[in-house]
């Protein structure tokens, strides 16, 4: 089966702070990716949301550098909303201004 992403994925685990954007109820996890590339990311959780639930996501880098991330200075207020769930995570398809464009090369 062929391939259907636009942008290839870095499995890396980069810690995340996840909140949701609600009216009614304010949810915060502390979570890490499994997977990210410049336009989502898949987050390991058995937390389950409705699908098109908004997040904001505030990643922090490790300390040691990062090639994919070495032009970066902050991946911090990026918003996305889910766009599938499992029982093992979700993922998120971030808004096209939060894309990750260091990631859009590899």
């Amino acid at each position: 089966m062929k391939e259907k992403r636009q942008y290839n994925r870095v499995t890396i685990p980069i810690p995340v702070r996840l909140e949701t954007i609600t009216l009614d109820r304010k949810e915060v996890l502390d979570l890490e990716t499994r997977d990210i590339s410049a336009s989502g990311t898949f987050l390991p959780t058995l937390t389950s949301f409705p699908e098109g639930t908004r997040f904001i996501l505030d990643f922090t880098l490790p300390s040691y550098s990062l090639e994919e991330f070495k032009d970066i200075k902050s991946l911090k207020g990026f918003t996305g909303n889910m766009v599938r769930s499992t029982p093992y995570g979700l993922a998120i398809q971030f808004d096209k201004e939060c894309q990750i464009e260091n990631l859009k090369a590899l």
